[in-house]
């Protein structure tokens, strides 16, 4: 079982800059290419028409 001896953990206490800002990035970046990928679709069938 796991060992709870090293202290009491305080909810809330650490520190998670880095992991909003690299969780902005992937929503920024997902964004991007979903408004990328229906461009392309469109691009596509307006060539295809």
């Amino acid at each position: 079982m796991a060992d709870h001896t090293h202290g009491e953990h305080k909810h809330g206490s650490m520190d998670i800059r880095e992991q909003e800002k690299t969780f902005a990035g992937f929503i920024r970046m997902s964004i991007w290419v979903v408004g990328i990928s229906i461009a392309i679709l469109i691009f596509m069938a307006l060539v295809n028409a």
